[in-house]
């Protein structure tokens, strides 16, 4: 494991928050949930049912015995989660429909860090990424100030640790979402102690080209700088220019960022997706992610193309999220 890693988990044994797993019949989540729980760094609490989970752990070759696991039909704080589910929902729902609503995993769980009675939840190893956010931004919600939600990977080669966004979650964001990004970008950074050196990247380099795409990126630039002035943030920015200080020196040199930007914000879903995908198997850098930022409370999305490492590792951001929220 990294030296981050190794680092994070220090901080995380420190606190030992618990850390909600809707997906606790898969093989992956279990293998992660056992070694958090072995090496004694957070509580992994696993949904299901213990007659369906403890056959299924024993063909896989591990021991569950440790772990706590619940079933939301024997749950018996579950009228508190409905009530406190329709109260949220500001009359969307009713008390029948949030009784069958919250038998969903998802809801189930996020309904549990909603209340405190965990610091975060991760799924999406079984389930795609829109049933992991939507219960999150129906109870959880964003953060004041924010809109939306987006996704970050942190890229990590060696001692190198870049931030992304958004790779995940916005397909075509609009100057107000890339400013947001940027800013809670920033924040995610300073989990990592990443000191953020944040570019809004464009295919041009103040003002080599002009066109709406352009126009978006320095109008997103400027709005990011209100929201967060103490902010080392600059665009727009080729990445060249954001990244390399001999080209930063002709294309910008009045530009704070001086070619040293570790925060990259990318003006579009394709963008960042293409971005992160090239620097992840051209530069071979390890893509951790993608982190959702800007809710209330840390809820994280795996790829279903997880292995038990990526659980654990995700473990670890959420519940060093909810540490420094």
């Amino acid at each position: 494991m990294s030296d981050m890693f190794t680092a994070i988990a220090k901080k995380v044994k420190e606190a030992y928050p618990t850390i909600i797993f809707p997906e606790g019949t898969d093989e992956r989540i279990m293998e992660a949930a056992v070694r958090l729980k072995k090496e004694g760094i957070l509580n992994p609490v696993l949904i299901g049912k213990h007659q369906v989970m403890e056959p299924k752990a024993s063909d896989f070759g591990l021991d569950i015995s440790d772990l706590e696991i619940i079933d939301p039909q024997d749950y018996p704080d579950y009228e508190e989660l409905v009530e406190a589910f329709v109260e949220r929902r500001k009359g969307k729902v009713t008390p029948e429909q949030a009784r069958e609503i919250l038998q969903n995993p998802n809801y189930f769980g996020t309904m549990l860090v909603y209340l405190n009675k965990a610091a975060g939840l991760v799924s999406g190893a079984i389930h795609s990424t829109g049933d992991t956010v939507r219960p999150a931004l129906q109870i959880i919600k964003t953060k004041e100030g924010v809109k939306k939600t987006s996704g970050v990977f942190v890229m990590v080669k060696g001692d190198q640790r870049f931030i992304f966004g958004d790779c995940a979650i916005n397909i075509a964001p609009d100057a107000n979402d890339l400013a947001e990004t940027a800013v809670e970008a920033a924040k995610t950074a300073r989990v990592f102690d990443i000191d953020p050196k944040v570019a809004m990247l464009s295919f041009s380099t103040k003002g080599s080209a002009v066109s709406p795409e352009t126009e978006r990126v320095v109008e997103a630039t400027r709005i990011a700088k209100e929201k967060a002035p103490e902010l080392v943030l600059d665009g727009e920015f080729q990445f060249d220019a954001a990244f390399v200080p001999l080209v930063a020196e002709k294309k910008a040199p009045d530009s704070p960022l001086k070619g040293e930007a570790n925060v990259f914000i990318f003006p579009s879903l394709e963008a960042g997706n293409i971005g992160y995908k090239i620097a992840q198997r051209l530069g071979e850098f390890e893509a951790i992610g993608p982190i959702l930022q800007g809710l209330n409370k840390p809820v994280n999305d795996l790829s279903r193309g997880c292995n038990a490492e990526d659980v654990y590792k995700l473990a670890l951001i959420t519940a060093m999220q909810g540490m420094t929220e």
